[in-house]
């Protein structure tokens, strides 16, 4: 389940083992209200709070009100259960070219998959921007995916493309 800051303080989930923040509440007693969804009661649970460096003064508050500091690991020290390196299972593309060019959505999938032979399931969303066009694609074929858009076609038009 996810949901969003405001969606989470009228939550009350029967035994949720742990709650994720992607970001830290400015206000340290609102930020303690949303991750007390978990470990309530004589419940155990774990609450993981992603930080970027300008929230450590927000953790700081948290930690005070709390009494107690926090435990803090490096993204680099998490690995998943099997061991791997956590990875996305898709990556991006950048098109140059957008709406301005007449670019549509239909017309890179149509080039992935006619003209290039990848199958629907490798390609994700596609995001056309008036100047710029966003697509997902199975992290496997990415790098390829791109040398084939910079040598190949889209809507008949050479395009260049880069992996974000």
């Amino acid at each position: 389940m996810v949901a969003t800051d405001v969606a989470a303080r009228g939550l009350d989930i029967a035994n949720l083992a742990c709650v994720i923040n992607v970001d830290v509440t400015p206000d340290a007693e609102v930020h303690i209200h949303r991750i007390d969804r978990t470990g309530r009661g004589d419940a155990e649970g774990l609450t993981l709070n992603l930080v970027a460096m300008d929230e450590m003064p927000f953790v700081t508050k948290i930690e005070q009100l709390q009494e107690r500091p926090s435990q803090w690991f490096e993204v680099s020290e998490l690995t998943p259960a099997d061991g791997g390196a956590l990875l996305p299972s898709m990556m991006t593309i950048q098109i140059i070219g957008g709406r301005k060019e007449k670019i549509r959505a239909g017309d890179v999938m149509g080039a992935m998959c006619a003209d290039f032979g990848y199958a629907r399931e490798q390609i994700g969303k596609i995001s056309v921007n008036d100047f710029s066009t966003y697509v997902a694609v199975d992290r496997r074929i990415a790098a390829e995916a791109c040398a084939k858009l910079n040598n190949g076609r889209v809507k008949g038009k050479s395009v260049r493309a880069r992996v974000l």
